[in-house]
C-alpha cells in the first residue's frame, strides 16, 4: 500500500536540490520548512519534539524510548549530502526549564 505524498514533500519535491525526507511519511507532520548556510545547499528540517512525537505515537515508544531512538537511529545517522537537521524550538527549550 503506497502512502500519499505530502503537499510539504511534494512542494519540497518540486524544488531545484536534492532532498532527504525522514520516512514513514507520518514524519513529514514534523516538517517546518528548509535550511541553509553560507556555502551549504538546503536541507529538509524538522521539529525535533514532533518527530519524537510521531515515534510516540506511531510505534507505541514511551518518551524516554522515543528520545533515545530518535538521538540514536535518527539524529545520529548521517546519510551524506542532503541529511536533514533538527530544530528544538523555542516552546520546547521553554517547557524544559
Amino acid at each position: 500500500m503506497t502512502q500519499e505524498v505530502s503537499p510539504i514533500r511534494a512542494a519540497i519535491d518540486e524544488l531545484d536540490g536534492t532532498f532527504l525526507f525522514l520516512e514513514p511519511a507520518a514524519m513529514d507532520a514534523a516538517i517546518v520548512g528548509l535550511v541553509s548556510g553560507c556555502g551549504k545547499e538546503p536541507v529538509v528540517c524538522y521539529d525535533r519534539d514532533k518527530v519524537i512525537q510521531v515515534l510516540m505515537e506511531q510505534d507505541g515508544m514511551a518518551r524516554d524510548e522515543a528520545e533515545e531512538f530518535f538521538s540514536f537511529n535518527i539524529e545520529g545517522a548521517h546519510v551524506g549530502e542532503g541529511s536533514p537537521m533538527f530544530i528544538s524550538t523555542t516552546n520546547a527549550l521553554l517547557a524544559f526549564r
